[in-house]
């Protein structure tokens, strides 16, 4: 009996993780621990870097294969990742928060959104440097737009191997936002122009708030298809948003819906940031060049900002041109925080909304682009 439950005691034991444990798994575990930290003391990003934090300490539990590869709960949501669906559910709960008005005002606010996707190319064009192949150089390259979801989706499309370190890489930017851009854009401007007061947006009527997702979606879908998924759940939820007679649907999309699908998304990330895959040199490179990736984009945004501010003669605050990055609406906020440092009588934060609005457009166009030539 006693030499039984010995038996019986000892393959508990061999079966169990710590037997199994390295030290790879216990790094990440640390890893997992320091995010949620940050997530919890901190309040960087907690809604998005804790169920990555806690999906991370799971992945890393020896013997965790069956876990995660058994149909169950955790397949469910890898699956969810994988197959694509995720992503575009969280652009349907974006466009129902959105607002495209201060963008329909101010179309030229484009020019920005798009100038910020030039930190995209220089990361894609340095990581090719460095080694990576152009799949795995264009999902590195999107984290400059600051754009968790489409960073995603890409990722998930042509370098599914990079997820983990990509998704992290481009979560923890759109976190640092309110730390990383100020220094960069008081580099790039003047006293005198973060000083500039623009003028109020003219009011939008509802009948170009109906319009403009649905013009939107006819043609960026059509002139790229492969990024009708994200686009086309994002122009939905605005309509839901701006109808008027769908308020069910834009409350439920933009608290229900796309808090449970924030759950599943960044816990099924969390989950692929296994030691084997997350602990190597690429790792390091990737957020390296997302980091890059993001100054890029918040300085070119900044210096085709100051271009319109001298062609209009003063009248565009080139601070407005940062929001351009995809992180709705921090970056605008921070527009309208370093603004207002500059000049009290600043407020900037609805004429910031444009190209911030406009850079979750152009992220995406930039990632269609990339899988209408690498796919």
């Amino acid at each position: 009996m006693i030499e039984a439950f010995q038996v019986a005691l000892t393959s508990v034991w061999m079966d169990s993780g710590f037997v199994g444990f390295q030290m790879g798994q216990g790094i990440m575990i640390v890893v997992g621990l320091v995010l949620l930290y940050l997530a919890f003391a901190k309040g960087f990003e907690p809604l998005l870097l804790s169920p990555i934090a806690f999906g991370c300490v799971l992945a890393n539990i020896p013997a965790n294969e069956a876990m995660i590869t058994d149909p169950g709960v955790m397949k469910l949501i890898l699956a969810g990742i994988h197959q694509e669906i995720f992503p575009p559910l969280i652009f349907l709960g974006v466009g129902a928060m959105t607002d495209f008005g201060p963008l329909i005002a101010n179309p030229a606010t484009l020019r920005l959104g798009a100038a910020a996707q030039f930190g995209v190319f220089i990361a894609l064009y340095g990581a090719m440097l460095l080694g990576f192949n152009v799949k795995e150089a264009a999902s590195i390259g999107i984290i400059g737009g600051a754009d968790g979801p489409t960073a995603i989706y890409l990722a998930t499309k042509l370098a599914p191997h990079l997820l983990g370190a990509i998704a992290v890489a481009a979560y923890s930017y759109m976190s640092l936002v309110p730390l990383i851009q100020p220094p960069i854009m008081k580099l790039f401007t003047t006293q005198k122009e973060r000083e500039c007061v623009m003028e109020q947006l003219r009011p939008v009527t509802k009948f170009e708030k109906l319009v403009f997702p649905i013009v939107a979606t006819l043609f960026i879908c059509f002139l790229l298809p492969p990024i009708t998924p994200l686009m086309g759940m994002l122009m939905l939820g605005n309509l839901f948003r701006e109808s008027g007679v769908t308020d069910r649907l834009s409350d439920t999309s933009q608290n229900a819906l796309i808090n449970m699908v924030t759950i599943f998304l960044a816990t099924g990330t969390g989950l692929t940031m296994d030691a084997k895959s997350f602990l190597n040199l690429q790792t390091i490179l990737i957020i390296c060049l997302g980091l890059v990736a993001f100054a890029g984009g918040t300085a070119a945004g900044c210096l085709v900002g100051k271009i319109m501010y001298y062609t209009s003669g003063g009248k565009v605050n080139p601070l407005i041109g940062s929001a351009g990055v995809s992180a709705v609406p921090m970056a605008a906020r921070v527009s309208q925080i370093v603004g207002q440092k500059a000049n009290p009588s600043n407020f900037l934060l609805m004429h910031a909304m444009g190209p911030n609005v406009s850079g979750v457009i152009g992220t995406a166009v930039a990632a269609g682009t990339m899988l209408a030539m690498l796919k």
